[in-house]
């Protein structure tokens, strides 16, 4: 397994550094996706790219205008890639998830490397409530267009892509929600090729002062939208989930 960290960044110039820190005692690649940050941000990211330029694991890709996290991410995965990575640990640079899980996570991805490693926040008291039930009904919709009511969260952003199934699913011109969506999004389509999802706890804070890029209006019909778009897929898409179950089954009495 070659692993990296890919961290997309808008408008989190000012906890880049701390995160960026945390994340290269690992000793792992890490893709710091500039996602079209104004002028202020885009120097922070230059001043903590260039702080650890010693390392030579810090790769800075920068997009022209905003595009949003699922963009980021692709520009990212794709960059992992011309690295002959084969896993891509995404973490957030707001500095909320606590990086020491990141050794948990590596441990299970090498473990199983063919599975989506993904985060169970633990929240605080720091968590707003209005966020925690919005997640609750988002994974709740998850449930319903993958048929597995075992997936916990499917917004955390603290998971590691098996890139393989990650090019698979860009290579099919799915359309994945490039903003709010995109975490759940991302997570049906590879639950959807088959992928399994192991889930591991990481403890997740919201700082006071911190800065959310999200949009009440926009963004919460955005996400119905996806949604429902990910329903129909999901009715399409029913006879495949017939026939892999046939096949456990099989598999299951043969053994």
């Amino acid at each position: 397994m070659r692993a990296g960290f890919i961290i997309p960044v808008y408008n989190h110039g000012s906890t880049l550094k701390d995160v960026l820190a945390s994340v290269l005692q690992y000793r792992l690649p890490v893709i710091i996706v500039d996602d079209g940050n104004d002028s202020a941000n885009a120097t922070l990211i230059d001043e903590a790219a260039q702080s650890f330029s010693s390392s030579g694991l810090v790769y800075v890709v920068r997009r022209p205008k905003n595009g949003g996290k699922g963009l980021a991410m692709r520009d990212g995965v794709l960059y992992a890639l011309s690295l002959s990575l084969t896993h891509a640990f995404q973490v957030d640079a707001d500095g909320q998830h606590d990086i020491s899980a990141c050794g948990t996570f590596l441990n299970a991805a090498e473990s199983e490397p063919e599975a989506l490693i993904s985060g169970i926040p633990v929240y605080d008291e720091s968590v707003p409530l209005k966020r925690k039930r919005g997640r609750k009904i988002s994974t709740a919709w998850v449930h319903v267009a993958t048929l597995d009511k075992n997936i916990s969260d499917a917004l955390c952003g603290f998971r590691i892509y098996p890139l393989a199934a990650y090019k698979k699913v860009l290579d099919s011109h799915a359309f994945i929600d490039s903003r709010m969506g995109y975490d759940a999004d991302i997570l049906v389509h590879l639950k959807w090729e088959g992928v399994a999802i192991r889930e591991l706890p990481v403890r997740v804070s919201y700082p006071k002062d911190g800065v959310s890029n999200f949009r009440m209006v926009g963004d919460n019909i955005r996400i119905s939208l996806m949604f429902a778009r990910l329903t129909l897929g999901m009715i399409v898409r029913l006879p495949l989930f017939a026939l892999r179950a046939i096949r456990r089954r099989t598999g299951k009495s043969n053994g």
